[in-house]
């Protein structure tokens, strides 16, 4: 169920009218949640960082990517949908999180989460560190029951600890599946490559019920095909995607917290997340943002599109939805 919103839903400040760069960053100029009252999908932040295990900064993430998604324009071509006009978006500002403790933040978080999903809401998040996946889930799982997740990062984050911690960005998706809140028959990492800890990672990772489409198999096989084996694993389950920036190369994604090199381009992920718009996407997340390390905003741009891309497709499948 979603909220019933307006006929005609607010949508973003006019650009033709004023300036992109003047006023406050909101996600792609649209309204805040407490100008409209209720949202069909929540746009919302969580600065939180401490749970990484290299180059701090995600924490500026979310602020970085609303600056960047001033450019959004309201119709998306390669959709063909005007997903603000389709449904009620609005930007729910962020989740205060405690800095210093990870506990008391993922029980924030979850918190927060629950009450947004509470009202009808789908949730796009931005990160934050890929920590927050953990109780972004578990609220998740909460209403839906164990979701199919499609997690797109360079890296597995299903280790078991890091320096005896349960809960870092490198853990989120080993914990969801100890608590039973994902659909173990409908589990894909995309893009990862790199070095591994050893061989023990890839065996432990398969033993949970992932597989993997590494991103050579995306260069060498293509995004249509891809997409099309990812759409057949998930096949009409309720579907997460969590998305590390991380996945694209760094030449496309410097700013982000633990860079790899053969990463996705920005081309090939938004491909992808197009080819998954048949996909019952009911949340989502994009998370490692680090724009102190980012040039000329080429991170945060990325970002920004990527997370417009999830929210068409919620918003087309939520007018679909009402119009059955």
């Amino acid at each position: 169920m979603t909220t019933d919103a307006p006929r005609d839903p607010r949508g973003p400040v006019d650009s033709s009218r004023i300036p992109r760069y003047a006023g406050p960053a909101t996600f792609a100029r649209l309204p805040r949640l407490d100008e409209v009252g209720t949202a069909d999908v929540a746009v919302v932040g969580v600065p939180f960082d401490t749970g990484v295990s290299y180059r701090p900064g995600a924490r500026f993430g979310g602020n970085a990517i609303r600056e960047a998604s001033r450019l959004l324009r309201p119709y998306n071509p390669a959709q063909d949908a005007s997903p603000f006009a389709l449904a009620q978006v609005a930007d729910a500002g962020d989740i205060a999180a405690n800095p210093f403790n990870i506990d008391e933040a993922v029980e924030t978080i979850e918190a927060a989460a629950d009450d947004l999903l509470g009202t009808g809401a789908r949730m796009m998040t931005l990160g934050g560190d890929h920590t927050i996946a953990l109780p972004l889930l578990r609220s998740v799982a909460r209403k839906h029951g164990p979701v199919a997740l499609l997690h797109f990062d360079a890296h597995l984050d299903t280790w078991d600890t890091y320096f005896g911690a349960e809960y870092t960005h490198g853990t989120p998706f080993r914990r969801a599946v100890e608590e039973g809140i994902l659909d173990t028959s409908a589990l894909s990492h995309v893009g990862t490559r790199g070095p591994l800890y050893g061989k023990k990672d890839l065996d432990d990772d398969a033993k949970m019920g992932f597989g993997i489409v590494t991103s050579a198999d995306v260069m060498r096989r293509g995004v249509d095909e891809v997409a099309d084996q990812l759409r057949q694993r998930i096949g009409d389950r309720p579907l997460y995607i969590s998305i590390d920036i991380d996945v694209l190369d760094p030449a496309h994604a410097p700013g982000t917290g633990t860079p790899e090199a053969g990463g996705l381009t920005s081309r090939e992920l938004l491909e992808i997340i197009r080819g998954l718009s048949s996909c019952h996407l009911v949340s989502a997340d994009l998370v490692e943002v680090a724009p102190a390390y980012d040039h000329a905003e080429i991170t945060s741009v990325a970002a920004s599109h990527t997370a417009y891309e999830l929210t068409t497709i919620m918003s087309r499948q939520i007018a679909a939805s009402r119009e059955a």
